[in-house]
């Protein structure tokens, strides 16, 4: 079925919509995409409910502002016979069992009069898993696809995702089953803590391909000192709320901006390498998708300090700013036929979990 996948990360920057030609096991095509940014004013609204629950000030704001985006960005895509729709993450704590993605996909539903599958994290939650990530099996999925198109070779490969948050899957295309097949879990902080700087201290969404942060100096005594958060020591999988590491903020406070831009910018680099080691074998590639492959001081200190190729996807044939968005499509196909969406190697749940809600269409 053609699928349309929506999502807005964590960067707050916007809405990408993607569609994918799936049966939520193969990949037949991909089809159109599109992106639908936030103006100041909607991600102000957004960044005021960050860390909140349902019922609290700001929230019902934000729900609504992310419905009626996303119902926008789906008029540009008639051809979709359904819509997976991740939602908002305002708050993320599967230590305590809960998760919140702000949204009601039923609204969506009603807006696009399609069927839309949503709430694909809080069962995961609720059966015991981390609720994230839950790209790695399409991730496979794309491992095969490559394969099968010359693209890439038939060995473990890691996708890289450069959200707000960074995780990692590491999969085997050669083998069939994707749970059996994917490792996945949260690196820690990678664009979230960089945009939150560039847009206090200069007014800007993000560091622009990393031009602030190449000026600077990384402060490798802040970086260790991060490093030593009992996260990194915790094994996979597991996963992180975007504020999970706020202290980073005051820890560069006193640096002048390029020196703080590049110490965030290592700082997210260095988890990476320390994910690496979490690793059932060495990658023979790393794969980057999401925002912060456009970065060049990230990807050159991803790089350095992992020790081996870190590649965008577009080298695989892949299309790195839609892949978030082709996962939620491939998602809800599965969702749909009543697939696992994950499973105790990508959230540690305990057993496979199809996680997800159906909506109708109105009509």
């Amino acid at each position: 079925m053609l699928v349309l996948g929506m999502m807005s990360g964590t960067s707050l920057d916007g809405v990408d919509a993607a569609v994918l030609d799936t049966d939520g096991e193969a990949i037949f095509g991909f089809g159109r995409t599109g992106y639908r940014p936030y103006a100041a004013e909607e991600a102000e609204v957004l960044h005021a409910a960050l860390g909140r629950w349902p019922g609290a000030p700001g929230v019902a704001e934000a729900a609504a502002l992310s419905v009626r985006a996303h119902a926008e960005l789906a008029t540009d895509f008639p051809e979709a016979e359904a819509i997976g729709y991740h939602g908002q993450t305002l708050a993320h704590d599967p230590g305590a069992g809960r998760t919140h993605q702000a949204g009601q996909g039923w609204q969506l539903a009603r807006a696009t009069n399609r069927r839309v599958v949503w709430d694909f994290r809080t069962e995961d939650v609720r059966q015991g898993g981390e609720g994230a990530p839950l790209a790695p099996f399409f991730h496979h999925a794309l491992a095969h696809w490559a394969v099968g198109q010359g693209r890439l070779e038939a060995a473990p490969v890691v996708f890289l995702n450069l959200g707000g948050v960074g995780n990692l899957t590491w999969c085997d295309p050669r083998e069939a089953d994707p749970l059996t097949a994917c490792v996945a879990f949260d690196t820690g902080p990678a664009n979230a803590p960089l945009n939150d700087l560039m847009r206090a201290r200069r007014g800007f969404p993000r560091d622009e391909g990393g031009v602030l942060a190449a000026q600077g100096e990384p402060r490798e005594s802040v970086i260790e000192k991060f490093l030593r958060y009992p996260y990194f020591a915790r094994p996979a999988p597991k996963s992180l709320d975007r504020d999970a590491f706020a202290a980073l903020g005051p820890a560069v406070a006193q640096m002048e901006d390029a020196d703080a831009a590049a110490t965030l910018t290592h700082a997210a680099a260095a988890a990476v390498a320390a994910g690496l080691g979490l690793l059932p074998s060495r990658p023979a590639s790393v794969l980057a998708c999401g925002g912060g492959r456009h970065n060049a001081a990230m990807m050159e200190a991803l790089g350095a300090r992992c020790g081996l190729p870190v590649r965008p996807v577009e080298e695989a044939g892949l299309d790195g700013d839609m892949i978030e968005a082709q996962a939620f499509a491939w998602l809800a196909a599965r969702v749909l036929r009543g697939l696992p969406t994950s499973g105790p190697g990508t959230t540690g749940v305990p057993a496979p979990v199809c996680g997800g809600r159906i909506s109708p269409a109105f009509r």
